[in-house]
């Protein structure tokens, strides 16, 4: 059995949820062309979309593109398929392949895009360089007769629910006495049409992270031996997990610039780095993000990184960290594909968790524009 577009995209959004999209409206992430009301036979996962990948998605079977760099990223006016983007839409579409963008939601969702690049590094126990984000608390509150109360409480916490601090599976129980009375057309679980029904329930609150909100709730209403599910879930003022771009923690063994420079290159796969500083500079405490992120130097600076490791550094902005005391290692914007494989992976894995035959491929294209001569 092939998954579906939605279902695919589900379990994607579990990954990297859309609502941790940084705050501007100039990203472009979700469905950017095609559609998700079909089976997907197979998913290939690519950094960026172009016409060697909408080539290598056609040889290898994939309707549905999932990337990390948008395809669209103004609103057209009109599609000229005699523009270069023109006839890479027109291939897509005559060969009904989806293209999906996760962009900066992958880039700041907890084991997507930095927490990758900051693991290949041997950077540990990080925090983001700067805070975007704290996702919004609710409480749930839930009625359940005595007899299912545990069977409920048990579907809400496992799928996440009541987790405070490092504590999980936190709620709170009250016994009350509920009354209703099933009108026409009812099919009471308890009592009988047209007459109150007094039952023995049990009142379970717990915490609801945005992020789970609704496949807590679906859990909940699964669980539940009610027709008519009597709950309350509501925003609490308390803030929970911060969010954020990059990540900046300890080396797992300090060294100098040249040799994490030397790691760099390794782990992230390129052929050639450019470092600001003084390469017998020892590194003890690190700061990495994806893609262009040099502008994100005074807060890795403040949060006592050593080093920054970002694409597309420009020639005003190293001189001013380096002014600034921070040094810098830029191993190119490309250094994200490090995602191609990791997506799949995590794709593959809960594709099969749930019985689908949907394949996951990491794309093979280098897109690299540069060539370093």
């Amino acid at each position: 059995m092939f998954a579906k577009g939605q279902t695919v995209i589900q379990y994607m959004e579990q990954l990297a949820p859309k609502h941790l999209a940084y705050p501007d409206d100039k990203d472009r992430i979700g469905l950017q062309l095609g559609s998700l009301q079909k089976e997907i036979q197979a998913i290939l996962v690519a950094l960026d979309v172009n016409d060697d990948v909408v080539d290598e998605a056609i040889r290898v079977g994939a309707n549905l593109i999932i990337a990390h760099h948008a395809i669209i990223f103004r609103a057209l006016k009109q599609l000229n398929t005699d523009t270069p983007m023109g006839k890479l839409y027109e291939k897509l579409i005559k060969n009904d392949i989806a293209v999906y963008i996760a962009h900066t939601n992958l880039d700041i969702a907890e084991g997507g895009m930095n927490d990758w690049m900051a693991e290949a590094l041997g950077i540990r126990h990080t925090v983001p360089i700067e805070e975007t984000q704290r996702e919004q608390l609710f409480k749930l509150v839930v009625f359940v007769p005595k007899s299912h109360a545990e069977q409920v409480r048990d579907a809400v916490l496992g799928a996440g629910a009541g987790a405070i601090g490092n504590y999980s599976h936190c709620s709170f129980n009250v016994d009350g006495t509920g009354t209703f009375l099933p009108q026409e057309g009812t099919n009471p679980f308890l009592g009988s049409v047209g007459k109150l029904e007094k039952a023995e329930e049990i009142r379970i609150e717990t915490i609801v992270p945005q992020g789970i909100r609704n496949r807590v709730i679906q859990s909940m209403l699964k669980a539940h031996p009610y027709e008519e599910v009597a709950y309350d879930i509501y925003p609490l003022d308390l803030k929970g997990h911060a969010f954020g771009l990059g990540r900046v923690g300890k080396l797992e063994q300090e060294q100098t610039l040249t040799a994490f420079a030397e790691i760099v290159k390794e782990k992230l796969d390129v052929a050639h780095v450019r470092v600001v500083g003084d390469p017998e500079r020892i590194i003890k405490k690190a700061a990495v993000i994806g893609g262009s992120g040099s502008r994100y130097y005074p807060a890795a600076r403040f949060r006592g990184a050593d080093v920054l490791v970002t694409g597309d550094v420009d020639y005003h902005t190293a001189q001013d960290a380096l002014h600034a005391g921070i040094t810098l290692i830029d191993p190119g914007h490309n250094a994200e594909k490090i995602m191609k494989v990791k997506v799949a992976e995590w794709m593959s894995a809960i594709l099969k968790k749930n019985h689908y035959e949907t394949k996951v491929i990491a794309s093979s294209v280098n897109t690299e524009p540069f060539h370093f001569m």
